[in-house]
């Protein structure tokens, strides 16, 4: 599968991966700073999101092999590799799976361990809209806002709708498919997976994803990692404090 990405400057290589229902584009202000300090960064859309190709296959052995062709495709090799949430445990995975193309692994808001399934709501939410019905975003979040009442969550939602064709709104990401493998995401990373490099896991203080407990865990599977916390932020970290978060990570990579 080829991945639809956009790629933002020159320099040392560094893949940006999405979390769960989200597209590389959620990262440009981000991925733009981050050019600015040298770096051809790599804003990456996974297979059922954003502009990259469907599948009914969904799980993290071929997200992480998707990763791979996305890498020999492009002839990189020694990549800074970002990850949030699902994007960060795509980017677990394949750094203990391909160490040698990977220089340094920054994960964000997420733990190696299983995740039971929590997004039922905003699934169902999605699934609702009508387009049929819908002439506009304002209609297409009203209608969302009966299953979701946080404001930002749904325009970040909302950032995968686009104009099918005139007057026809759609969503770019494969609802279908992500209905029917939502339990993948959730997924442990495997017992034995192992990255022996730098790494860094950075966790929002208002966010649940990486308990204290977790720090355990993580040492494990990563023997090198920091843990860092960015303050007023949850799950949603690198936008809702990307200043902080830019910082932690421009520190840890230089």
């Amino acid at each position: 599968m080829q991945l639809h990405s956009n790629i933002i400057g020159a320099g040392k290589p560094f893949i940006i991966l999405h979390g769960f229902l989200g597209m590389g584009d959620n990262w440009k202000t981000l991925g733009k700073k981050f050019s600015e300090e040298g770096y051809e960064v790599h804003l990456v859309d996974q297979r059922n999101h954003g502009r990259s190709p469907h599948s009914d296959t969904f799980d993290y052995e071929v997200l992480t092999d998707d990763l791979k062709a996305y890498i020999t495709s492009h002839q990189l090799s020694e990549v800074v590799l970002l990850g949030h949430s699902m994007g960060g445990k795509t980017a677990m995975l394949f750094a203990a799976k391909h160490p040698e193309l990977v220089s340094k692994l920054i994960v964000a808001d997420i733990s190696p361990r299983f995740y039971p399934v929590h997004h039922d709501t905003i699934l169902e939410g999605l699934s609702q809209l009508d387009f049929s019905a819908i002439a506009n975003r304002g209609e297409a979040d009203e209608a969302l806002s009966r299953y979701i009442t946080d404001f930002g969550i749904r325009q970040f939602l909302l950032k995968n709708l686009y104009w099918k064709e005139k007057g026809q709104l759609a969503l770019r990401l494969n609802l279908e498919a992500l209905k029917a493998n939502v339990a993948e995401v959730g997924e442990a990373l495997p017992v034995h997976a192992k990255f022996e490099k730098d790494t860094l896991f950075l966790r929002g203080d208002r966010s649940e994803y990486i308990a204290l407990q977790d720090e355990t865990l993580i040492k494990a599977h990563f023997p090198k990692a920091q843990i860092e916390t960015v303050t007023n932020a949850g799950h949603w970290l690198h936008a809702e404090n990307p200043k902080e978060f830019f910082e932690d990570v421009i520190k840890f990579l230089t």
